[in-house]
C-alpha cells in the first residue's frame, strides 16, 4: 500500500545531505567542542560553521545564534529569560516587581504554558484574541500595553492554520514602547523568508525537525544587547547563554538544513503553494460543506486546515491512515487531547466544527501524484464517516 505523508508541520524527514553531514560527528569526529585539543577544535569548527549557516537563514550575526534542544526550549528561554531579567528585585524588601507579558490565544503550548507558569509566579499576562483568520488586531495590542509590559511574544506563523502575523507592524509598536519582542518562528523558518532586522524582533525561536534536520536540535536568535537571564546553569558554553556540552551532530545537521533551506526557499514555496492550492480546491469541490480555515489570511505555503462538518477529526485521521494517508487534527503536541483545538476555537469555530477540522501540511518532496491520492482518499473517507454520524445534516 502506498504511503502519503501530509503532516510536515508535525515533523519532516531528515534530508540525505543533512544525514551525510552529520555522520562523521557520530563516529570518527567525536570530539567535545569545548576541548582545546585537535579533535575538540575540529568539532568546534563544525559548530561555528553551523552557527554561520543558521544565522544566514534568519539574517542574524553568528554570535546572536544560540543552539538549543528545539523550539520548546528556545521559547522557554526567551520568555522566562526576559521576564525574570525584567522583574529583578525591588529596591526594598527584595520582593519581585509585578511585570506584564502580552501574547495571543493561538500560540503553541510552549509559549502558552510558559506564560501560565509565570502567572503563578505573579506575572500579569494578556492573551490577545484573534479574528476568523487567526490574526491579532494591532489596536488591541496597543491598548494592552502598559508601563509594566516587559515582553510581547507573538508567533510568526501558526502551526495549525499557517497564518502569518504582521510582525513588522508588531515590532514597530514594541519598539515605540521600548518592549522586547519574541517570535516563535518554528513553523516559518525554512518555509518563508526571515530577516530578523527587517522583522524587528529581538528574539526568534526555530526548531530543526520542522525543516529537514533531526529532532532534538533548535536555535534561539538573541539580538545583541538583549537583557536575557539564562535558563540553565552549568559551564560557560555558548557565552553562558546555554551551558552544556554541545550536540555537535545535531548542530551540524541543523546548519546543513538551514543552508539547504536558504537555497531552495523560493522554489520550494512556489511549488508547494501550488500543490496546497490544488489540494484545497479539490477537496472543497468534492466534499459538500467543506470549508478552508484562514484561507483569506497570509499563510505559509504548505499549510491547509479544512473543516468537514458532521465528522470527528480523530476518526477521519484513523480512516485516512488505514488508506495510507498521514495528516493530523492540529498540533502533534496536542494529539490525543479531548478538548477541541484552542487555535480553531479562538478563531470563532464552535467546538464541534473545531473537532471536525483536519490539517494538511505539505513538504519539499510532496508530489502531484500524492495530492491526487489525497483527493481520492479524503472524500470517500468523509462520506463513509458522515453516513455513520447522527450529527451530519446534508445541505
Amino acid at each position: 500500500m502506498p504511503r502519503v505523508y501530509l503532516d510536515h508541520n508535525a515533523t519532516t524527514p531528515v534530508e540525505p545531505e543533512v544525514l551525510e553531514a552529520m555522520l562523521p560527528y557520530l563516529s570518527g569526529e567525536f570530539g567535545n567542542a569545548a576541548s582545546i585539543h585537535t579533535p575538540g577544535q575540529r568539532a568546534r569548527a563544525a559548530v561555528e560553521t553551523a552557527r554561520q549557516q543558521v544565522a544566514a537563514l534568519v539574517g542574524a550575526r553568528p554570535q546572536e545564534v544560540v543552539f538549543t534542544s528545539g523550539g520548546t526550549e528556545s521559547d522557554n528561554h526567551a520568555i522566562f529569560g526576559i521576564a525574570r531579567s525584567a522583574s529583578g528585585a525591588a529596591a526594598s524588601g527584595g520582593q519581585k516587581e509585578t511585570k506584564h507579558i502580552i501574547t495571543t490565544q493561538v500560540e503553541h503550548e510552549a509559549v502558552l504554558n510558559s506564560c501560565q507558569a509565570l502567572e503563578k509566579e505573579g506575572f500579569a499576562v494578556t492573551y490577545l484574541p484573534v479574528d476568523a483568520n487567526g490574526l491579532i488586531d494591532l489596536e488591541e495590542l496597543r491598548e494592552a500595553i502598559g508601563p509594566e509590559t516587559a515582553l510581547i511574544t507573538v508567533m510568526h506563523a501558526n502551526n495549525e492554520l499557517g497564518t502569518v502575523q504582521p510582525l513588522v507592524e508588531i515590532a514597530k509598536i514594541a519598539a515605540e514602547n521600548d518592549i522586547y519582542l519574541h517570535t516563535d518562528a518554528v513553523q516559518s523558518a525554512g518555509k518563508i523568508p526571515i530577516d530578523v532586522a527587517s522583522l524587528g524582533v529581538d528574539l526568534l525561536s526555530i526548531s530543526g525537525h520542522k525543516f529537514y534536520a533531526p529532532k532534538g536540535i533548535g536555535a534561539l536568535y538573541i539580538r545583541g544587547g538583549t537583557r536575557l537571564r539564562q535558563l540553565l546553569y552549568g559551564g560557560h558554553h555558548q557565552r553562558g547563554f546555554r551551558p552544556g556540552t554541545e550536540n555537535v551532530p545535531g548542530i551540524v545537521g541543523l546548519g546543513k538544513a538551514a543552508e539547504l533551506a536558504r537555497k531552495a526557499l523560493e522554489g520550494d514555496a512556489s511549488r508547494i503553494s501550488s500543490l496546497r492550492d490544488e489540494l484545497e480546491r479539490g477537496l472543497l469541490a468534492k466534499i459538500p460543506q467543506a470549508r478552508a480555515n484562514a484561507a483569506a489570511a497570509p499563510r505559509t505555503p504548505n499549510t491547509s486546515n479544512i473543516t468537514f462538518p458532521g465528522i470527528e477529526g480523530e476518526a477521519l485521521i484513523i480512516a485516512l491512515d488505514l488508506k495510507g494517508l498521514a495528516c493530523s487534527t492540529g498540533a502533534a503536541c496536542s494529539s490525543g487531547a479531548v478538548e477541541p483545538s484552542h487555535v480553531l476555537t479562538a478563531t470563532g469555530l464552535p467546538p464541534e466544527e473545531a473537532r471536525a477540522s483536519i490539517r494538511f501540511s505539505l513538504g519539499r518532496h510532496t508530489t502531484s501524484a500524492e495530492i491526487a491520492f489525497a483527493l481520492e482518499a479524503v472524500p470517500g473517507a468523509v462520506a463513509q464517516l458522515r453516513q455513520l454520524s447522527p450529527a451530519y445534516r446534508p445541505s
